[in-house]
């Protein structure tokens, strides 16, 4: 299903450089040429939505690693596992798994996730068909579709192919975590028919250890999209390459340690590219197999990230002063007590040294208010919902 847009709070508050002097007075901006942002505001935006990415690319990834791998035998309880959590083809808190998928297909399954834990609202519909290419290896392709509330058309469509290596594969093909596994995925993500988001990334999976894996990663992506009007689109490159760790809880929740570093891009639309090398094997990573190409560096983030998944949905997440590429810093936290449809579950702030910018409360799908407080004056955000530029809706404000 969607997951927490955090940093698209991000996106809106750079906005903000043009609202409250810090970038023009909000005027539209006029670049001279493809590729090169005409005000410091544009600069600003293209930077927090590449922030954007970078942020929503490891989340995503975590909990779809969670809901890609049997948990089972690393001694969490059975509910843990997506593949023996769901009695095949019924509702289990917002939850229906199919295995074979709902076609009948050969090798397959299928997870249907619900916005309600009565699984009337439909979220997000993978099938997933694997091929075994040996006793340790085998090819997935899934195909995701989005949905917003209540509609039956998807908003968006994902199509990914992994290559699962050095791994040991239960029942239905899902990698056995205990044994440690590497994999290697391309995506693209479909927006309103258009070919939006490009990536590549690669995992590596240590066996566990007394119920914790450590893990490394990288990855790179880019807009395919871009902005039209400006003729620019963005891109980043970077991940976990040594440090993370993912821990089975006693209670069958997973918790994932991390800090994500790396470098965002910009270029004319169609410049860039996704470099592949190396595949690694083993932590830490230090070449990279995926960087991107064809972009002029706009800087780099550092963004510690502790994120719990209960079968592959957010249970919290603790962002505590990450340093993002335009300069700001960003932290976030999850409330107690709260459920996942409030405003309130998640809150954060966005600063500058020691200036507040921002403060956002969102729901689980990123949905909520932004208040922009840099000037001390609270700013009105806007009611235009954004199509999902990673894997999220949100909001964003306008100025006003």
């Amino acid at each position: 299903m969607r997951y927490p847009l955090l940093i698209a709070a991000l996106a809106a508050s750079t906005l903000f450089a043009g609202c409250s002097g810090g970038g023009g007075g909000g005027s539209s901006p006029n670049p001279t040429m493809p590729g090169n942002p005409g005000t410091s505001s544009t600069q600003k935006t293209i930077s927090a939505i590449s922030d954007e990415e970078a942020l929503g690319s490891p989340l995503k990834d975590f909990a779809d690693f969670d809901k890609t791998a049997d948990t089972s035998s690393l001694g969490a309880p059975q509910s843990s596992t997506r593949t023996r959590s769901v009695t095949p083809g019924t509702c289990s808190n917002g939850v229906e798994f199919f295995a074979p998928d709902k076609n009948g297909d050969a090798d397959s399954t299928e997870t249907i996730d619900f916005y309600d834990p009565v699984c009337a609202v439909e979220a997000r519909d993978v099938v997933r068909i694997y091929t075994s290419t040996g006793a340790t290896s085998e090819t997935v392709n899934l195909t995701e579709a989005l949905f917003a509330p209540g509609n039956t058309t998807p908003i968006a469509t994902r199509t990914e192919t992994h290559a699962i290596s050095n791994a040991t594969f239960n029942r239905n093909g899902y990698p056995l975590a205990a044994d440690g596994y590497d994999l290697v995925a391309s995506d693209d993500l479909n927006i309103a028919g258009s070919r939006t988001l490009v990536g590549n990334r690669e995992l590596v999976m240590a066996p566990a250890t007394s119920g914790t894996n450590a893990f490394c990663t990288d990855a790179a992506g880019y807009n395919a999209t871009g902005f039209l009007r400006l003729g620019i689109t963005f891109g980043w490159n970077g991940g976990v390459l040594s440090g993370g760790s993912r821990t089975v809880n006693s209670d069958g929740s997973v918790t994932w340690t991390a800090t994500q570093t790396g470098t965002l891009f910009k270029g004319a639309i169609g410049s860039l590219s996704v470099a592949s090398g190396t595949q690694n094997t083993a932590c830490p990573i230090a070449t990279p197999m995926f960087t991107l190409a064809g972009g002029t560096a706009l800087g780099s983030y550092s963004i510690p990230i502790t994120v719990t998944y209960v079968h592959g949905m957010l249970e919290s997440l603790t962002i505590t002063n990450a340093t993002l590429s335009n300069g700001d810093s960003l932290s976030v936290t999850t409330n107690p007590g709260q459920a996942p449809s409030s405003v309130l579950f998640i809150t954060g702030t966005i600063a500058n040294g020691s200036t507040q910018l921002a403060t956002f409360a969102v729901d689980a799908f990123g949905d909520g208010t932004l208040t922009v407080t840099a000037t001390g004056a609270e700013r009105r955000r806007g009611s235009r919902s954004l199509a999902p530029r990673s894997f999220f809706v949100t909001r964003t404000p306008r100025c006003r």
